[in-house]
């Protein structure tokens, strides 16, 4: 029989009536967990970044009312710049005014909200007041560049030269292509230290690590504000906003998820205002410098962009491709897996901006194995299923390229074969030797090496007639004429590469010479300087001494005068000795 102590314990089940369990806040092993914010857009994934839906549309606070705004436009002009200046501004870049809601509310801290409502009343004025005024007059631009940009558009991603955390120059040299007249940099860089605001100085929610000096909130408004711009829908506003997308990529690695969550609306609502004309020239350089950021959130999100840019404006983007695919194919191997999930879907939507109806089928199954080589042979199937009608241009080339020069490095004869076969079709269609000529070093060389190394002569002979074909699509007469073109142009490459190799390193080394003579000058400024002040104290002492002797001097003076130093006697205490003093004179 069981024997029952104090120790003993009872466990009483209790039937639950009606409802559901409500669930607990551990997740079971190998459950999914999405979590939904307040608008319903957000979405944590297991990486730990939040790919976040359109953000809703920023509503004004104080210029809602057509009232409150007719209040405004009838001020004269020195009231509303003071207004703007001291007021929204102030506002929406996280400064609150004292007293502004009433004295029952002496001071209010700014938020999100607050800072995108402010946003929203400068949107207001600039649609109502232009953009000339309200941005370049008012100095509104100024102050927002100030926050985003305080060294300029060249510093950003830190690439301005010796600055920033990893200096290399890259925005500087596309920065000639933006309207930087637009920006007022120049104004915004020379007044950065000149302003009202105290926006830098304080390490208080900044990015210190990042070189970031800013507060988050201004930040943060700042972004706002871009974005209210863009939502406002003109065209006026595209030459003031679209040379800040950089600013914003930039942000995208801030440690503040407000200010990242700005960041990416601002991104995607610069992108969407975008002119189709403006891709190639200053929204694709600015995307490729960003995927050279330290930071993964920033290549991420560039990444992002580069699929709206192909949604946007296909046919810019197909005619980018022999650059663009290069760059994303290098992200596929990063090693956070949340920038080679973003780069595999940007690969696919480039590639499927071009319009060769004959290779179009085929495009996933050949960016399938860009970024899995196992699966090389599958995507070469697919094109030797490929009838090819349409002319074959560079954007084309650059997608089947990179597929065959590795298929011809298989170790099977057989898959060397159908690469030579698509490589004959496609190149019996190629528009100008212009288009094929990028491409001709990565596949004449391979096929050359199949002619030669092939013990199957009907390989050989198919290698052989791709060789021919190709060769004639590159314009040359035979296939040493070929050969001997990508030599001289492999020689010319490595000798630019030397070129600027040497540049770099005698940079370097003119950079390396000015630090050491600045550092030899400061060495010398500072043995000077200490000689000076040995020199100094040399003499203080000296004078020090001298002051000691006239005082020891003066004592031995008195102590043998019959005279005090008040000039009395030192023995009847007068001025004038009586007869009968002994010290009478």
């Amino acid at each position: 029989m069981a024997s029952i102590s104090s120790s003993t314990t009872h466990k009483v089940g209790v039937k639950k009536i009606g409802g559901k369990p409500k669930k607990s806040g551990i997740l079971k092993s190998g459950a999914s967990s999405k979590i939904k914010a307040a608008g319903g857009s957000s979405k944590v994934n297991n990486g730990g970044i939040s790919r976040r839906g359109s953000a809703p549309r920023l509503q004004p606070s104080e210029l809602s009312h057509p009232a409150s705004l007719e209040t405004f436009l009838s001020l004269p002009f020195a009231q509303q710049k003071d207004r703007v200046t001291n007021e929204f501004v102030p506002h929406c870049l996280g400064e609150r005014a004292t007293f502004h809601e009433g004295i029952a509310k002496p001071h209010t801290a700014s938020t999100s909200q607050s800072r995108g409502r402010s946003a929203a009343d400068l949107a207001t004025l600039v649609k109502h007041l232009g953009p000339i005024v309200v941005l370049k007059r008012f100095g509104v631009l100024a102050e927002m560049e100030k926050s985003l940009m305080p060294l300029g558009i060249g510093a950003v991603f830190g690439n301005g030269p010796g600055r920033g955390v990893h200096p290399g120059g890259g925005m500087r040299k596309i920065a000639s292509t933006a309207s930087l007249a637009s920006m007022d940099s120049e104004n915004a860089i020379r007044s950065a230290g000149n302003s009202s605001m105290s926006l830098t100085g304080s390490s208080v929610g900044t990015d210190s690590k990042r070189g970031k000096t800013t507060p988050a909130n201004a930040r943060e408004g700042a972004l706002l504000f871009l974005r209210a711009l863009c939502e406002l829908g003109l065209k006026s506003i595209e030459p003031y906003v679209v040379p800040m997308l950089a600013a914003a990529l930039d942000e995208c690695a801030s440690s503040s998820g407000s200010v990242r969550a700005a960041a990416e609306d601002a991104s995607v609502a610069i992108v969407s205002i975008a002119n189709p004309l403006a891709v190639p020239i200053l929204i694709i350089p600015v995307l490729f410098e960003a995927l050279h950021s330290p930071e993964w959130r920033v290549k991420s999100t560039a990444l992002e962009r580069l699929v709206q840019v192909a949604a946007l404006a296909p046919s810019q983007t197909s005619a980018l491709l022999p650059k663009i695919i290069p760059t994303v194919t290098s992200q596929i191997w990063d090693t956070k897996p949340q920038v080679t999930k973003a780069a595999n879907t940007a690969l696919l939507a480039v590639c499927m901006t071009n319009d060769n109806p004959d290779v179009k089928p085929a495009i996933p199954a050949v960016v399938h194995a860009v970024s899995k080589p196992a699966d090389t042979f599958k995507a070469v199937e697919e094109l030797m299923a490929t009838t090819f009608v349409a002319t074959v241009d560079a954007s084309t080339l650059s997608i089947l390229c990179p597929i065959l020069s590795r298929g011809l490095k298989e170790k099977h004869a057989v898959r060397k074969r159908s690469c030579c076969v698509v490589i004959e079709n496609m190149s019996r269609l190629v528009d100008s030797p212009n288009a094929v000529a990028p491409f001709g070093p990565l596949l004449v060389p391979e096929l050359k090496k199949v002619v030669e190394n092939v013990q199957f002569e009907d390989i050989r002979d198919v290698a052989l007639s791709a060789l021919q074909a190709l060769t004639k699509a590159l314009g040359h007469a035979d296939i040493e004429d070929a050969m001997a073109a990508i030599m001289r142009a492999e020689a010319q490459r490595v000798e630019d590469e030397q070129r600027r190799i040497e540049e770099l390193l005698e940079d370097e080394r003119k950079a390396e010479e000015e630090q050491r003579e600045k550092e030899e000058k400061e060495r010398q400024q500072f043995r000077e300087a200490m000689e000076a002040q040995r020199l100094l104290d040399k003499l203080a002492l000296e004078e020090e001494q001298k002051e000691k002797e006239k005082k020891m001097l003066k004592k031995e003076q008195q102590k043998k005068s019959t005279k005090s130093a008040a000039g009395k006697c030192q023995g009847c205490g007068l001025k004038k000795c009586k007869k009968t003093c002994l010290f009478a004179s």
